[in-house]
């Protein structure tokens, strides 16, 4: 009989419960349905709509998705470049991120410029580090090919030649490294020193302490890194768009219409795709048909990266 009498208040304290959790999770609610449920739910929507952002959108049922997977001769250029970024770029700015780091942390002297110098570049505006990075790999004027050809090295096109026109750019990223570098610098950092003591005594090398005792304590921020990266690199577009246009020559003007994927597509991502479509030829049922095959691709990328048994996390962690 108690237990009956007092189901009722066992309700009410229940429901209060509930109430004062959806109170203090509404913040995040609010901004994941403002910023990424209505949107994901409009791409979907104006992805059957033959919609040109003037006149009232009218249902063409698969003719966009057809038309972006068959019949769009840049879509294939353009998603190759977007995961050959995606490859080689995150690899890249991991490993290298992952050794500066490793190398900061075991300078005696001068820690302090040698960290400014190193995340510095990080800070530059990727319009202005673009511009710069361009004119500096100017195959007639910038001084990088003049000193490579003083050396005796005969040196690439860089922005102008296609195939090393995406190179280029994982140069100007691998330049501007210091996020990286300072996410790594704070794990090695929090590595234990009594662990390194002890594989010491067991007689461990420069390798082994690595292997055993550094790279399980990082993993879950390499992880991060790799994750991160992936998403970023996905989205990749001012740096890819301005190289290609000053590497061009083609002045940009108010009212003039850019062309991306200089030289010969070779720049061309995605999301400079989308943008295109979208904001330039009004195709924006094309365009939203782009944007869920990226997102596609970034959520399946980033699945297989977090599961166990990708390799980068043991069981535990």
């Amino acid at each position: 009989m108690a237990t009956l009498t007092n189901a009722p208040a066992l309700r009410r304290k229940a429901r209060r419960e509930r109430l004062r959790t959806l109170g203090f999770l509404s913040p995040w609610l609010v901004g994941f349905t403002v910023f990424f449920g209505y949107p994901l739910l409009a791409t979907v929507y104006f992805s059957f709509m033959h919609y040109n952002q003037i006149e009232a959108p009218t249902f063409v049922g698969l003719r966009n998705w057809r038309y972006v997977l068959e019949q769009m001769p840049l879509f294939g250029p353009a998603l190759w470049n977007t995961l050959w970024l995606v490859v080689v770029m995150v690899a890249l700015r991991v490993v290298f991120g992952l050794g500066i780091g490793l190398l900061v942390t075991r300078i005696k002297s001068g820690v302090g410029f040698f960290r400014t110098a190193f995340y510095l570049p990080y800070l530059a505006p990727p319009v202005a580090a673009t511009v710069a990075f361009v004119f500096l790999l100017n195959p007639g004027t910038g001084p990088v090919n003049d000193v490579l050809g003083n050396i005796g090295i005969h040196a690439p096109n860089w922005f102008n030649d296609p195939a090393w026109a995406k190179p280029s750019l994982v140069l100007l990223s691998l330049w501007g490294i210091g996020d990286l570098m300072v996410i790594f610098m704070a794990a090695l950092l929090d590595v234990p020193k009594e662990q390194y003591e002890a594989a010491e005594l067991d007689g461990a090398g420069a390798f082994h302490k690595f292997r055993y005792v550094t790279w399980p304590s990082i993993t879950p921020i390499v992880m991060f890194a790799v994750v991160t990266g992936v998403v970023q690199t996905m989205q990749y577009y001012t740096q890819a768009l301005v190289a290609g246009k000053l590497a061009s020559g083609v002045t940009i003007g108010p009212g003039s219409v850019i062309q991306p994927g200089y030289p010969d597509h070779s720049t061309l991502t995605v999301p400079q795709l989308v943008y295109s479509l979208g904001f330039q030829n009004f195709n924006t049922g094309a365009a939203c048909v782009l944007s869920l095959v990226l997102f596609a691709i970034a959520m399946a990328v980033t699945t297989l990266l977090m599961r166990k048994r990708a390799g980068l996390l043991s069981a535990e962690d």
